[in-house]
């Protein structure tokens, strides 16, 4: 087996958690090929539990029959080795090991900023939530959410009716559709953008797996936008995830005498952004606010300076590069402002995209 496979096998296993395959793959090391005897001696090395290791054995025989069957449902499984995985998500404290996905899978490689909010929304969330989110979409950005009701649900539709690109992430199985009522909004997430999973096919919903779902939805993001959210609530978590991750954390500002405008008006008291408009969100993302199709469309190496042209000669499609890097590699050639400006003048040319972190990729 490859090391994909083994990801696979013992993301279903009861008894084995992300730390346990961490360790196993760090046992592993450089070769890419296990036999199933190899793994199950790992595990037991690892002091995993005799019954634990029979899972995982029952789980490696019927591997093929399970990601046939899964393919027969439209799901593809992507795991920490291929290139498909999200680049994003690799910045990430205990990024999955293993996505589920359904629909249109390129969608994880494209910029998106979350929406999410709380599941009692008032009539004004709603509507700034359709607002915002559809200007999003306008700006060529992928909506991130949960798929719960309220906010979460909201989005999605209101992309979907833009013809934008949203992406749900679960709290369950891929194929466990949760709310039972969002039962036609996932079947148009699934059809015309992406429904995305960590845990196995099958997994119902529980408690303990939605903070773990809100990790990937502000990992797959650039930023987190809260539209409305009680003081202790779930939405909270995911731009908590969202702040420990170096990405961006949004509010939008309510009345202060209403329930859900209390937790979005602390996270703008802790630092978090203010957002009136579309505007202020984009301002920190710039490398979006245009149209990027007709940009790389037009733009041409004729159009650039120097200094840019020898930059893009430097910014890799598959590696980020940090101003840093980018200044040891110029020596005396080029200046640290001229470096900076240059980065930002391709970045509004839609010629390469800004990361978390301070990296430049080429696009």
């Amino acid at each position: 087996m490859e090391k994909r496979e083994c990801c696979i096998i013992l993301s279903q296993v009861e008894g084995i958690g992300w730390q346990t395959v961490d360790r196993f793959m760090r046992l592993v090391g450089k070769p890419t090929h296990v036999s199933v005897v190899e793994m199950l001696d790992i595990l037991r090395v690892l002091g995993v539990a005799e019954r634990v290791v029979d899972r995982a054995k029952a789980c490696a025989h019927l591997l093929s029959q399970q990601v046939e069957a899964w393919a027969a449902d439209g799901i593809e499984v992507i795991t920490r080795f291929d290139e498909a995985y999200p680049l994003y998500l690799t910045e990430i404290a205990q990024p999955p090991w293993v996505l589920f996905c359904k629909g249109d899978r390129s969608l994880l490689g494209e910029p998106s900023v979350a929406v999410v909010g709380t599941r009692k929304p008032t009539p004004y969330g709603l509507r700034v939530t359709r607002m915002l989110a559809q200007a999003l979409a306008e700006q060529g950005l992928v909506v991130t959410s949960g798929m719960a009701n309220g906010i979460d649900g909201e989005a999605h539709r209101a992309v979907l009716k833009s013809t934008g690109r949203t992406i749900a992430v679960l709290g369950a199985g891929i194929d466990v559709i949760y709310p039972k009522n969002h039962r036609t909004l996932y079947q148009e997430l699934t059809s015309r953008g992406l429904v995305v999973s960590e845990m196995p096919p099958g997994t119902p919903p529980h408690p303990g797996l939605f903070p773990r779902r809100n990790r990937i939805i502000s990992g797959l993001s650039l930023g987190t936008l809260v539209v409305e959210a009680a003081e202790r609530s779930g939405s909270l978590i995911t731009a908590d995830f969202s702040m420990e991750q170096g990405r961006e954390v949004f509010a939008v500002p309510g009345h202060i005498t209403t329930t859900q405008s209390q937790g979005t008006l602390k996270l703008i008291q802790q630092g978090a952004k203010c957002v009136r408009s579309v505007e202020d969100i984009l301002e920190e993302i710039p490398f979006v606010a245009y149209n990027q199709a007709v940009q790389q469309d037009t733009v041409t190496a004729s159009d650039l300076t120097e200094a840019e042209q020898w930059l893009l000669e430097r910014v890799a499609p598959d590696r980020p590069v940090s101003i840093d890097q980018i200044m040891g590699l110029s020596g005396t050639k080029w200046e640290f402002g001229q470096i900076h400006q240059s980065l930002l003048s391709l970045e509004l040319k839609g010629m390469i995209a800004s990361m978390p972190g301070g990296q430049y990729i080429r696009k």
